[in-house]
């Protein structure tokens, strides 16, 4: 399947807290997303890595998005390392994607800004073409790499270098990350409460939503980071 965007996320939830106004956004524009989780979560304090799946699952049906698969790696201990970037470049040649979102390039949990690493190194890779990797049936993978490489922006904040109105697709969004049922705050839940399950942390995802919905004279909106400048044809572009 040809995506026009992967999101390349270390955990199931990663890729609606940063990015999934943004997600359903394109896809109601028409374009082809897809999600690429690097883990299960299964080091996460709530939950277990079968009801993640299921939540992630439910998610994406939310969304609406084209695919949603896990590469498995070892939640907390992945590394940026050859045997993982070639897991991650041959998801990326199997999706073909023009655009690529990335977790953010550091964050409170260990785990983003390695994953913003293997997945901004994998997408170099992917290119190259006397890297061989091989798909689910054996056959020799075309390199592959994408226009554009985005960094979205997690729990810590980052100055965005660009940011998305997601206005009309903020109710999306919640009802994307509340699909989250193990993760996020639940009055009824008995299990231990961690720093995403406490209320005030839904508070901060629409605070950060207001505050860069208001920097571009929009209600909300999404900020991401680019490594190298990206490029108008006009300056229209521009909201």
């Amino acid at each position: 399947m040809k995506l026009d965007i992967l999101v390349l996320s270390a955990h199931p939830d990663d890729a609606e807290i940063s990015s999934g106004g943004t997600i359903a956004k394109h896809i109601s524009l028409g374009y082809k997303v897809g999600i690429v989780d690097f883990t299960r979560g299964e080091l996460g304090t709530r939950g277990t890595p079968e009801t993640r799946a299921q939540e992630a699952a439910d998610a994406a049906a939310i969304q609406r998005v084209s695919v949603r698969e896990n590469l498995g790696l070892k939640d907390g201990f992945f590394q940026n390392d050859p045997e993982h970037q070639l897991k991650v470049v041959r998801a990326i040649r199997k999706f073909r994607p023009d655009i690529i979102l990335a977790n953010a390039t550091y964050d409170r949990h260990i785990d983003h800004g390695k994953g913003a690493s293997l997945a901004y190194d994998a997408s170099f890779l992917s290119g190259l073409v006397k890297i061989q990797t091989h798909d689910e049936q054996g056959q020799e993978q075309a390199p592959w790499r994408p226009k554009a490489f985005y960094h979205s922006i997690q729990s810590l904040f980052i100055e965005p270098d660009f940011i998305v109105d997601i206005s009309a697709f903020w109710d999306i969004k919640l009802r994307a990350l509340q699909a989250f049922k193990t993760q996020f705050y639940d009055p009824n839940s008995n299990e231990p409460e961690t720093y995403i399950s406490n209320p005030q942390f839904m508070k901060m995802i629409e605070a950060r939503a207001t505050e860069f919905g208001h920097a571009i004279g929009t209600k909300y909106g999404e900020g991401f980071t680019v490594r190298r400048y990206p490029g108008v044809n006009s300056l229209f572009d521009l909201l």
